[in-house]
């Protein structure tokens, strides 16, 4: 199975407002960037975007090193939340509705497509890669703020 490393990072000029992801994929030498972004959209979307677009262009099954400075995205899914939300029809332990659940059953199918290692970050911290993708978020979401 190919080892590959993963950065990723989302961001939104307001919350919600306009968005954008970034996200940096990496086998060996080979390395590719990607980012998009929404006009009307949220932080923790965007957050799983970037992961979701990440995962999406592997092909075959990886080993993933995913790095992101998301607590939301690392817990949900180091701590299992996401999969225990989807076992209740997307309801959280206090049967209040889970957010994002388009999002989160999108990477879900993923997560248990590859075998994802994840590594939580502090954001804005001078880590190079995440540093990166936040630049990329921030320029997608700049493409939509018309303010």
């Amino acid at each position: 199975m190919k080892k590959v490393y993963l950065y990723t990072d989302g961001s939104c000029r307001r919350n919600p407002g306009p968005g954008g992801w970034g996200a940096i994929l990496r086998y060996g030498k080979a390395e590719k960037e990607m980012s998009g972004g929404e006009a009307d959209t949220t932080n923790n979307r965007m957050e799983l975007m970037a992961v979701i677009e990440g995962l999406s262009a592997l092909k075959e099954p990886c080993e993933v090193e995913l790095c992101t400075d998301s607590k939301y995205v690392a817990d949900g899914l180091s701590k299992g939340w996401a999969k225990g939300w989807r076992a209740r029809g997307w309801k959280k332990a206090d049967k209040s509705p889970a957010l994002n659940p388009d999002l989160w059953e999108r990477l879900l199918e993923l997560y248990e497509f590859h075998q994802v290692d994840i590594v939580w970050v502090k954001g804005h911290a001078g880590h190079p890669e995440n540093e990166r993708c936040d630049e990329m978020a921030q320029a997608e979401s700049g493409k939509y703020d018309l303010t």
